[in-house]
This record gives structure tokens, C-alpha cells and sequence, in this order.
């Protein structure tokens, strides 16, 4: 998969709240899909549908052990996700860096805040 692609899909799974949760769940440890749809007021079937495209975009593993399906987060994309924001996050301190040397070369006072 290309890196484009890539982080298409990770941010585009990640733009829902409901797979943000499962992702918060898994975080903490394997779980079943039945485990994982327990808090949701939402159907087993959507449940399944938020699983599959975190399975699509290769945040989750899931496994058969028996009659069940473990999930389990995998975390590739999302630290290629952290990498790619962390590069922007560099870029904009050192513009705000630049910025404020820029505002103290012109004896403009920044950073300041009144106590009203």
C-alpha cells in the first residue's frame, strides 16, 4: 500500500467517533466483537461494518479463536499517522519560532498576557 493511500485510510477510519472508541478500547487490550459492541447503542451488524474498515485500513487484527473474533489493535498506521503529523508539527513551531524572532527584531511585544 502506498503511503498516500495509506494515511487515506487511517484518517478517514479515524474520522469516526464510534471507531476512535473501539480503537480507545482496544488500546488497553484484545477484546471480542461482542465485548467491543457492548457499549454502543448500535446494532452487532454496524458494529461489524466499524470493524471492517479498521480492518481495511490495518488499525485492528482480527482473529478466530473457536466460535469467537478477537480484535486487537495494530499500530503501523497509526504511527505512520503520528510521523506524518509530527513533520507539520515541526514545520509550524518553526514558523511561530521565525515569527517571534521576526515580532523581537521589530520591538513588537508578543506573548504577553493581561491579567484582566
Amino acid at each position: 500500500m502506498q503511503i498516500s493511500s495509506s494515511l487515506d485510510a487511517t484518517f478517514s477510519a479515524l474520522a469516526d467517533p464510534t471507531r476512535r472508541a473501539i480503537l480507545a478500547r482496544l488500546a488497553r487490550g484484545e477484546a471480542s466483537v461482542g465485548e467491543l459492541a457492548k457499549p454502543f447503542a448500535i446494532s452487532l451488524p454496524a458494529v461489524s461494518r466499524h470493524l471492517k474498515v479498521l480492518e481495511a485500513a490495518h488499525l485492528i487484527a482480527r482473529e478466530k479463536e473457536g466460535q469467537w473474533r478477537r480484535c486487537r489493535l495494530t499500530t503501523e498506521p497509526l504511527i505512520e499517522a503520528s510521523d506524518w503529523i509530527e513533520t507539520y508539527r515541526r514545520f509550524w513551531e518553526g514558523q511561530f519560532d521565525r515569527l517571534a524572532e521576526y515580532l523581537d527584531d521589530k520591538g513588537h511585544p508578543h506573548d504577553q498576557r493581561s491579567d484582566d
